[in-house]
């Protein structure tokens, strides 16, 4: 366990890896309440926790009744949490409103797009611009800060929870839009001209007359309309930010927790600014599903969010699910192999949602650590496990700093512009767990987990991105909607020794979503060494002639999409293999100044998208010894607190797996056994490997 005085530095720099649970003793059952709260402390002391996540979910508990505070029900959780060693980190409870606050001010519901029935009894169902709202919530915060600014084992506030713009519209909403409006374009006259309202004869010239989006089909108005949710959220989170900030003590960190990142409504880059700490809420599939893809996704984008390590705030413990219809709990081994993925990505905390399945309420099914009958079980041990191993290591591998030469450009603004106007139909529809769902969000996993597949480590850059020029490869996913400015600075990164790797789509509009006039791809046609004018819809997909990246008839494949690609200097690496299509290439690079752009023209197969990943890797020079292990076996690198080298192998198979050890002497942090170069090292099933260098680097 970290000392206290660690406490200051934990959003950049703990002495140690944090690792615990959410815990909400308010749940328990009522006839064990309270005498449970010391058997569950006592639990997690014994299975090496050394860090919860409280308070967030119960605005009830905390305010019964107007102006009227209660801290008693908490401070002796804190209490009990202090007097074990276990830090908290302490949430604002503002997602889910209570009922007396609704009762009196029913207006504070979000209003739904299109105005349709609103009713209480979900969370995350309020108007948290209307100021009443704001008055009350801020009155919680501030009291509820102020209470345990002085409790050195309140290490931390986490604010609100999983925050989007819960699709409000209500009418201060719609006015603070117009706001917007009126600041981003000046004259009515001005955004008519953007947005191409002639069209239909939409034209608003006048404020006054400014349409809801309800029944909105002008791409430029959706896609103003989510960039203004965006900053909705960005702007409420910085604002209970500032409020935690003005009244905490010094040491306390703030942070907020990301209901995964990629969602629509929310800017993640602009509220990473807000907080001292990026926290993300991972979760996933288990059994034959979980391979580590999905947790290595979404911890490259926390870690890329401030470039440095990340807290893991929610991770499965056991099934998920609002129902009991998805319930695959993990195998054995797989906690486990979970935990130590999440350290190898840069987190420097794990905590599970959450310690104790409920009994009652929506979230029924989505298992804790503890099952329904809160005893000892399955979970809990492999979790112990866990914990033990931490505790003699988690200095070691706490604090990763990781180094990428590889970046996705991950655009907001080009997922919503393409799911107004989709180039095809997505049949994953609902939440599935660790499968991002759209055809932007669904492509950019695509393309990272033939980057993952190869054992290359990635980061994540964004249209703000001001240089580019630390990374050897640049991957840009369909950058439908894109400034000039974006597309020139990705021009000169290519001119200037950058290699590319972009997809269809890209480059096709301008900021405000409206095509561009220009010969497509507009000002990318130099760097790309094509251009064109039309593009079709595959009905079905199509082989590439000749079988050019060598994956065998089933996977040379393209599908759904392509662009008629008519050369200028690029060079062609496949056609398409049809009396029609076959006119056009399907993929190209073009060598431009001193660097190249690779362009796909159309969708690939998977494991067409894998070789030509590899493909493109070997062109920038990083390949190596990773990329000849065994299919299910993963390899992290990074650097620790001790300037040491760390590789983290991860096997994600039910099967031992084995591979010859490339890089310098090093020993297993997990077993003590010496790692020689060149050395064959087996990985159970499930199992990882954590080689620390022998040797410290050169400072």
């Amino acid at each position: 366990m970290a000392a206290q005085d660690a406490a200051p530095k934990l959003s950049v720099h703990p002495a140690t890896v944090f690792y615990g649970a959410a815990y909400y003793n308010e749940y328990t059952p009522s006839p064990l309440h309270p005498e449970r709260l010391a058997t569950d402390v006592r639990m997690m002391k014994a299975a090496g926790f050394n860090v919860v996540r409280m308070g967030e979910s119960t605005w009830s508990l905390w305010e019964p009744a107007p102006g009227k505070f209660d801290y008693a029900w908490m401070d002796r959780v804190v209490d009990a949490m202090s007097k074990a060693g276990i830090k908290v980190i302490m949430g604002t409870p503002t997602y889910s409103m209570p009922v007396w606050l609704w009762k009196q001010h029913p207006e504070l519901l979000a209003r739904p797009l299109g105005g349709g029935y609103v009713g209480y009894g979900m969370r995350q169902d309020m108007d948290y611009d209307n100021p009443v709202f704001r008055q009350y919530a801020g009155q919680l915060i501030v009291n509820l800060v102020r209470h345990y600014r002085n409790n050195p084992d309140v290490i931390g506030w986490q604010v609100d929870n999983e925050t989007s713009s819960y699709g409000a519209s209500n009418p201060d909403v719609f006015h603070g839009f117009v706001d917007y409006l009126k600041e981003r374009f000046g004259t009515p006259e001005a955004m008519d001209r953007a947005w191409l309202l002639n069209y239909w004869g939409q034209d608003v010239y006048d404020w006054k007359n400014m349409p809801t989006r309800d029944n909105a089909t002008n791409p430029s108005y959706k896609l103003a309309w989510s960039r203004y949710s965006q900053l909705r959220v960005t702007r409420y989170l910085a604002w209970q930010a500032q409020l935690v900030r003005e009244n905490r003590a010094p040491a306390q960190f703030v942070t907020t927790d990301f209901g995964s990142i990629m969602r629509p409504d929310v800017d993640e880059t602009q509220i990473a600014r807000t907080e001292d700490v990026v926290a993300n809420n991972i979760y996933h599939g288990w059994q034959d599903d979980y391979n580590g893809e999905y947790d290595a996704l979404q911890g490259s984008l926390a870690r890329s969010l401030k470039h440095t390590n990340y807290l893991v705030t929610e991770t499965n413990a056991q099934t998920l699910g609002w129902d009991s219809a998805g319930q695959y709990p993990p195998y054995d081994g797989q906690l486990r192999l979970d935990a130590f993925t999440h350290y190898a990505n840069g987190a420097n905390m794990v905590e599970y949602w959450h310690w104790a399945t409920l009994e009652d309420g929506q979230e029924t099914y989505w298992g804790g650590v503890l099952g329904h009958d809160l005893g000892p079980n399955r979970a809990y041990r492999e979790v112990s496990r866990i914990g033990r191993e931490l505790k003699r290591i988690g200095p070691q591998i706490a604090n990763l700093r990781i180094h990428n030469k590889v970046a996705i450009l991950y655009s907001v603004d080009s997922m919503n512009g393409l799911s107004f106007m989709p180039y095809a139909h997505d049949a994953n529809q609902g939440w599935q767990p660790g499968r991002n769902g759209g055809n932007y969000a669904g492509l950019i996993q695509q393309l990272h987990t033939a980057l993952y597949d190869a054992n290359v480590g990635t980061d994540f850059v964004f249209p703000d991105t001001k240089n580019f020029s630390q990374y050897k490869l640049l991957i840009v996913p369909a950058l439908y909607v894109s400034s000039d400015a974006l597309l020139k600075r990705i021009v000169d990164y290519v001119r200037h020794g950058g290699n590319v790797l972009m997809t269809f789509k890209s480059g096709f509009t301008n900021e405000n979503g409206a095509v561009r006039w220009q010969l497509a791809p507009g000002p990318l046609r130099e760097a790309a060494g094509f251009t064109y004018q039309e593009y079709s819809n595959l009905k079905h997909p199509l082989s590439l002639k000749g079988d050019p990246f060598h994956v065998g008839v089933a996977a040379n494949q393209a599908s759904t999409w392509a662009e008629f690609l008519q050369l200028t200097t690029a060079k062609p690496l496949a056609w398409y293999d049809h009396p029609f299509f076959g006119k056009w290439p399907a993929i190209t690079r073009n060598h431009y100044g001193e660097g190249t752009l690779t362009y796909e023209g159309t969708v690939l197969s998977g494991k067409l998208q894998d070789a030509v990943m590899l493909d493109e890797l070997q062109l920038c020079g990083l390949t190596g010894p990773d990329q000849s292990l065994p299919a299910d076996l993963h390899v992290r690198h990074g650097v620790n607190d001790q300037n040491r080298r760390i590789h983290y192998y991860l096997n994600y198979s039910s099967s031992p797996t084995e591979f010859t050890y490339p890089y310098a002497n090093a020993h297993d942090l997990l077993t003590g056994h010496a790692l020689a170069s060149g050395s064959h090292v087996r990985v159970d099933p499930w199992g990882v490997v954590i080689a620390e260098e022998d040797r410290a680097l050169q400072k």
